[in-house]
């Protein structure tokens, strides 16, 4: 999931890989597999990443936390959101 907002957002802004990872400072190929859900990035390297595409790890994960909880089956637990909402904390 955060892969895939990583890609909406980059795709609202217009730019190519190499643009945002430019200014992320990572390898196209890094946030390719990012935004393909093959790379589990650290913190920093989505903070990074967040900042290059003009938002906040927080709103980036709070935006993460929300389409989990949109998407997720009836009756499911709240665990996968907490842990999104914890991540941010």
């Amino acid at each position: 999931m955060l892969g895939e907002q990583l890609r909406s957002l980059r795709h609202e802004r217009g730019e190519t890989l190499v643009e945002t990872s430019g200014r992320a400072g990572v390898s196209t190929t890094y946030l390719s597999e990012m935004e393909r859900g093959i790379k589990e990035p650290s913190s920093e390297m989505i903070a990074a990443v967040a900042g290059a595409l003009g938002t906040s790890l927080v709103d980036l994960t709070l935006a993460v936390a929300e389409n989990l909880r949109s998407t997720r089956p009836t009756g499911r637990s709240n665990t996968v959101c907490r842990a999104a909402y914890a991540l941010v904390a």
